[in-house]
């Protein structure tokens, strides 16, 4: 049987980890494409719409099922799509007999549970993307914070856990496989262990990875809560040079009115602290950072500061979300600012987190670095700079020394010593 499904996935990492894991789950589906939507806002539902619309002009016979936060969120207004044959909710989206139903065509048209009522979650295995080297490992899903301008955790559901021990187990077993470096995801990672027994954290899980894997080469966490950093946590970041010198922070804002409006836990000064401190234990540690520009009421002088804290903080990387208002959070029914206004911050936090990461790579020209190779004749420092290679450095998901040579834009040209 040729299988011919095609997974569109919208959104963020941990999509892409459950549409990896839906790739395997979904094998004895036959002729469909997958549409795993995002909801984060307005325009990413937008988006989801017209990929499932091109879906079906693309591939007329094929089977359309849409998942992913929109369609939880929405699921009888995907439904009600002519394009649409299924929905699957983000919980039974993971579930092999949702699957087996639709490979079978004995299946509900809408198959999505009350997402709030789920509690526990389980760790998804996956292998990289496409290559060896990473692999991805989920250890959280949901979130019990409602910041003003998010709508995923009605996507997500309450913010719930899997157990270490299942954990520990399938990051042996990925390393055992040959994986160099494992990536933990999931929404709000720093939240891990509140609803399980003992009530973990997050640092107590990362201790346990390595003090029971040694032969784990790098670990590295996905998007942080810096307000949620446990002091186990901390000390290991700060000491363990196994874990990977790279925090992505959840910062959103420069400026504390702007937080304290977002309903965000921190406030500039303790994101510029935790920076400081963390480079000062390891100095060759690098940050990246989510900000949104042009959120509600942000004045040229908040926004500044926004603009100010990339190098206050000494942020490399960053991500830079223009203001979408997304129907149903409260920051949806704040005075808004102009779309043009909106664009136009965007565009100069751009251009100064471009000029900061090329200043910061700047720095690594000359050096060696160890690095993971990749795909496509790249590799990737501890530091999440990515480099080009001139020649061969070994196997994908291998380990390599490189002597970093020059910089070009904002990619870094090494060769294999």
């Amino acid at each position: 049987m040729t299988r011919n499904v095609e997974i569109i996935t919208h959104g963020c990492r941990l999509n892409a980890v459950e549409s990896e894991a839906m790739r395997r789950l979904s094998g004895d589906v036959s002729d469909a494409v997958i549409v795993n939507t995002c909801a984060v806002t307005n325009e990413s539902v937008r988006q989801s719409r017209q990929s499932i619309r091109r879906a079906r002009r693309e591939r007329p016979g094929a089977k359309i099922i849409a998942t992913g936060c929109a369609a939880q969120i929405d699921a009888h207004g995907f439904a009600a799509m002519p394009e649409v044959d299924a929905v699957l909710g983000n919980q039974e989206k993971l579930d092999k007999s949702a699957w087996r139903a639709l490979a079978s065509d004995d299946f509900d048209r809408i198959s999505v549970n009350d997402i709030m009522s789920v509690r526990e979650t389980a760790g998804h295995m996956i292998d990289g993307y496409g290559d060896r080297a990473r692999a991805f490992l989920q250890i959280q899903n949901g979130c019990d914070h409602r910041c003003t301008f998010c709508i995923i955790p009605y996507g997500r559901g309450q913010s719930r856990s899997a157990p270490i021990e299942d954990v520990v187990r399938q990051a042996r077993a990925l390393v055992d496989a040959g994986h160099q470096e494992i990536v933990l995801t999931g929404v709000d990672i720093t939240s891990y262990g509140a609803d399980l027994e003992g009530a973990p954290q997050l640092g107590q899980l990362v201790a346990t990875l390595l003090d029971q894997i040694p032969d784990l080469f790098r670990l590295r966490l996905s998007s942080i809560d810096g307000a949620e950093i446990d002091d186990e946590l901390f000390e290991r970041l700060s000491s363990d040079p196994r874990i990977a010198p790279y925090l992505h922070l959840s910062l959103q804002s420069g400026d504390n009115l702007i937080l304290k409006r977002m309903k965000r836990r921190h406030t500039r000064e303790q994101a510029i602290a935790l920076c400081q401190t963390l480079r000062t234990q390891r100095p060759d540690f690098a940050f990246g950072a989510d900000i949104i520009a042009g959120f509600p009421t942000e004045t040229e002088a908040m926004f500044q500061r926004s603009i100010n804290i990339i190098d206050e903080a000494g942020l490399q990387y960053l991500h830079v979300f223009p203001f979408s208002p997304r129907t149903g959070t409260p920051a949806a029914r704040m005075p808004q600012l102009t779309r043009q206004e909106v664009k136009a911050r965007a565009a100069r936090l751009r251009t100064a987190g471009e000029a900061a990461l090329c200043r910061f790579l700047d720095t690594l020209v000359g050096a060696r670095e160890t690095a993971i190779v990749e795909s496509g004749g790249r590799a990737r420092l501890g530091n999440f700079a990515s480099v080009k290679l001139s020649g061969p450095a070994g196997d994908v998901g291998s380990v390599a020394t490189l002597e970093i040579t020059s910089r070009e834009g904002t990619t870094l040209n090494g060769v294999a010593l």
